[in-house]
């Protein structure tokens, strides 16, 4: 069987696993958490690419699916967890914890790379995510945490490890949970057919303009908050 390797998208693609490897590397070498955010938002960048540069090219192919997988793993599951475990290390205790306790609770963000592995298997199998996502997008749940690190740093607001702790079971959690999280794969532009996307792009727009460099985490809190609204009330 002859494979085709070095498309365009799968170019790109690679660009997102080296900018999610550069991310890695920011965090847990250097230390430098806002180069993780920088390299975090460039891997999402190549992540829309990839697939707008396939579907433009008609370069589909079974090999550029598992790749895709492969690089989000890196960029949106690995990059992420690296980022809040060197958060978590420099963060101070609400409690006088035991040396063994403090370790424990620092390696819990990793969490977040296993549960983002096994999402990103399950989007693979599962033909109902095509509209919408079963669970929180990794490259979402990447944008919060490497995000979220930064604005803590530039702040100056200092976060407990137990509560980094506490975030990253929480986010783990949404990457796998049953919630249906809208997309912007429209099919038209109405409002009645869109109008969920419609008021997160508005209150985007509104938390850019008011809360700088608290907006990125902000803007994925609204995303989860609609989605899970949106999903209960389909449900009832």
């Amino acid at each position: 069987m002859k494979i085709k390797l070095f498309t365009i998208p799968n170019i790109i693609t690679l660009a997102n696993l080296l900018c999610g490897c550069a991310s890695i590397v920011s965090a847990l070498v250097v230390g430098d958490l806002k180069w993780a955010f920088i390299f975090v938002i460039a891997s999402a960048v190549c992540d829309f690419f990839d697939g707008f540069t396939a579907r433009l090219l008609r370069q589909y192919s079974d090999i550029g699916v598992q790749l895709d997988s492969l690089a989000d793993m890196v960029s949106f599951g690995v990059a992420p967890s690296a980022a809040m475990y060197t958060f978590a290390c420099q963060s101070p205790t609400m409690f006088c914890l035991p040396a063994w306790a403090v370790q424990t609770l620092c390696f819990v963000p990793f969490l977040m790379a296993a549960f983002s592995a096994l999402r990103l298997a399950k989007f693979n199998i599962d033909d109902t995510q095509h509209d919408s996502f079963c669970g929180l997008p990794t490259p979402a749940n990447a944008l919060f945490c490497t995000s979220f690190v930064l604005a803590a740093i530039v702040g100056q607001k200092a976060v407990e490890l137990e509560w980094v702790a506490l975030i990253s079971v929480v986010m783990s959690a949404l990457l796998v949970s049953p919630i249906r999280m809208f997309s912007f794969k429209l099919k038209s532009l109405g409002w009645a057919e869109n109008k969920l996307q419609y008021i997160f792009v508005a209150l985007s727009v509104a938390a850019l303009i008011l809360l700088g460099i608290y907006s990125v985490p902000t803007i994925i809190v609204i995303y989860i908050v609609l989605s899970t609204l949106s999903w209960i009330f389909s449900k009832k």
